[in-house]
């Protein structure tokens, strides 16, 4: 994606994390990969529903602006390099403190269970990381031994984080999160949630990996075996 397509981009996402209401205020951040030492970040202190193209600010590797660039990056700009440079593979990454999912961060519960099709299938399970003070190198820490092998974290007390090739399967990530996270709840006041047999889950691997095939995504089925 060029640098013009992916800034239009960016906020429609923006746009689309603030009327699903899983960001208020100057909540929430979104990068995009551009190239291996160019990235396009979402301003610091500003409404995702205001986002314009010429806000969003190009960094380097490091996240810190390139040359032209006028503003700040968000403050958890170490958080998205440092997926970036644990996978090769992610083209963007999403934060955002959608309630239902945020819930279970809140109550230190990861959604790790194997027990519905689309989220073995699109998502995988996913942890919950530890506690780390927003804006600092405690953040990246936290995230870093669950970054290979998962799409979508629960980051404890604070909100999720989803990854993906481009910036449309990380904003689909986090809306499969949600979903899933709210269908938890549900199933929670049913009686709990069934899980499925290791027999279907296997015949559920083997859709993931052709689909990743295809796709040209991230397998990320480890995280299952």
């Amino acid at each position: 994606m060029n640098e013009t397509a992916a800034r239009a981009l960016i906020c429609e996402v923006g746009q689309k994390l603030w009327q699903q209401g899983w960001v208020a205020a100057n909540d929430g951040n979104i990068s995009v990969k551009l190239a291996a030492d160019r990235f396009l970040a979402t301003p610091t202190g500003v409404s995702k529903s205001l986002l314009t193209p010429e806000m969003l600010l190009l960094v380097d590797a490091t996240g810190q602006p390139c040359a032209g660039s006028v503003g700040h990056p968000s403050s958890e700009i170490k958080m998205h390099m440092k997926c970036y440079e644990l996978r090769e593979d992610v083209g963007a990454v999403v934060h955002a403190h959608p309630p239902a999912a945020t819930g279970f961060a809140v109550a230190g519960l990861p959604l790790d269970g194997y027990n519905m099709i689309e989220t073995v299938v699109t998502l995988g399970s996913v942890p919950l990381t530890p506690y780390g003070t927003p804006s600092t190198e405690e953040v990246p820490a936290a995230i870093a031994p669950f970054l290979a092998d998962h799409d979508a974290l629960l980051l404890e007390n604070h909100g999720a984080l989803t990854v993906g090739a481009d910036l449309m399967t990380a904003y689909y990530r986090m809306e499969t999160l949600e979903l899933w996270a709210k269908i938890s709840l549900n199933a929670r006041l049913l009686g709990g949630a069934k899980e499925l047999s290791r027999e279907n889950i296997d015949k559920l691997l083997v859709l993931r990996k052709h689909y990743y095939k295809v796709s040209g995504r991230h397998p990320g089925y480890k995280k299952y075996t």
